[in-house]
């Protein structure tokens, strides 16, 4: 009888936990293809938090705006021009330019039925596109992988680039994996202790399922760690990404994207963006790590002729209501803005309306983009993918793709 110390064993059950994330399908992978020309791959970042949509894109000549804000309201003179009515947020220069040169399309009004503002269940409905009132215990990028991976020797995967894999990316049978360093991911995963373990193990048994699992899932993280890792070593970038949590995240990103790996889905967070104190400031440092960032990945993209094959989708869980609280910061509110950036676009440019803020409900925006739709877009035009089926329900396509 094998006798395991402590430390050893938490080790294994921190890695047969990773391996559960890990799509059972990567396995496949190792028998090598290169991706396909012409290879279609989504990028999300999560604004953790929820972003203020109104000190994002800004309605500048809008009076109702500067009264709700008398001190947070950001000035004409210093919002970034994109319209004779709307501008962007200084610190968002590298969007600015992808506006310019037709690689950003913004998205506005955007949120869904009867909102909730609490960050867990409004985020919680994010990642499952369910409705308010559905409690749903999957995620719409994992049941893209259920759909997709369901009986083909081929199949794709996702990646979120965190110690934690979201509700987002975890399907029925399939799911993500969640790594920070995909060298980390294989030292830790090619550690003697853990193949000797392997080679201990008799093999399956009936009366001990659940410990067959473990050894299973175990198996196929080390297995599945050495193909990621050696795909990540195909490529490395020479640009000079910033030394920030979401510049080396889409370095590690990006290193992958021009490698060989089949991956279709990329997850990053940023944030926090929960500003009910002192957003000033704070909404400033994170979108000029966001711009600094972006700028750098979105032309190494460019340089490596994959920029027309990459889609970025940025979301928050709700935006921040009209009015600025006594703090120097805003509350939850509702429907927010998204930023859709890529060399593909068919719609870049204000694709909507900005903000309404003359139809108020109760002090907040009111939606008029189901963001559904934006997921069923994505799935259908960009994954190619049946939306109807992983959404559980029919929402109308936009043309921005």
């Amino acid at each position: 009888m094998l006798i395991l110390n402590r430390r050893r064993f938490l080790q294994v059950g921190s890695l047969a936990s990773a391996a559960m994330m890990m799509p059972k399908f990567l396995k496949a992978l190792e028998r090598g293809s290169l991706v396909p020309p012409g290879n279609k791959i989504l990028v999300i970042i999560q604004l953790s938090g929820g972003n203020d949509g109104l000190n994002t894109i800004i309605p500048y000549r809008n009076d109702i705006y500067y009264r709700a804000r008398p001190a947070l309201g950001i000035k004409r003179e210093a919002a970034l021009s994109l319209t004779d009515n709307l501008g962007i947020h200084p610190a968002l220069k590298g969007l600015k330019e992808l506006y310019d040169d037709g690689a950003l399309g913004i998205l506005n009004n955007v949120g869904y039925p009867n909102p909730d503002r609490s960050h867990f269940r409004s985020m919680d409905i994010w990642h499952s596109a369910s409705q308010s009132n559905q409690y749903w215990s999957d995620g719409w990028i994992g049941r893209y992988l259920d759909a997709q991976c369901k009986g083909c020797d081929k199949p794709t995967q996702a990646l979120e680039i965190d110690d934690t894999l979201s509700l987002a990316l975890k399907g029925d049978s399939d799911k993500g994996l969640a790594l920070t360093d995909p060298a980390r991911l294989y030292g830790t995963s090619s550690d003697k202790y853990f193949k000797d373990l392997l080679q201990q193990h008799p093999g399956a048994d009936d009366h001990h399922s659940n410990v067959d699992y473990l050894y299973k899932t175990m198996g196929e993280t080390i297995s599945s760690a050495a193909y990621i890792q050696q795909q990540f070593k195909t490529y490395k970038s020479t640009e000079n990404y910033p030394n920030t949590e979401l510049g080396k995240n889409l370095r590690t990103i990006a290193n992958l994207v021009m490698s060989d790996i089949n991956t279709k889905v990329y997850y990053v967070s940023h944030g926090s963006f929960d500003t009910h104190v002192n957003q000033d400031a704070q909404q400033a440092r994170l979108f000029g790590q966001l711009s600094d960032a972006l700028t750098v990945f979105t032309g190494d993209l460019k340089k490596n002729n994959r920029f027309q094959d990459v889609v970025v989708m940025t979301f928050s869980e709700f935006g921040r209501r009209v009015s600025q609280n006594a703090s120097g910061g805003t509350d939850h509110g509702t429907a927010n803005n998204m930023f859709l950036i890529g060399g593909g676009l068919k719609q870049p440019g204000m694709i909507n309306e900005g903000p309404d803020l003359f139809n108020l409900r109760d002090g907040d925006l009111q939606y008029k983009v189901d963001f559904k739709s934006v997921y069923a877009t994505l799935l259908n035009k960009w994954l190619g993918a049946d939306d109807n089926a992983i959404l559980r329900n029919t929402y109308p396509h936009l043309e921005f793709i």
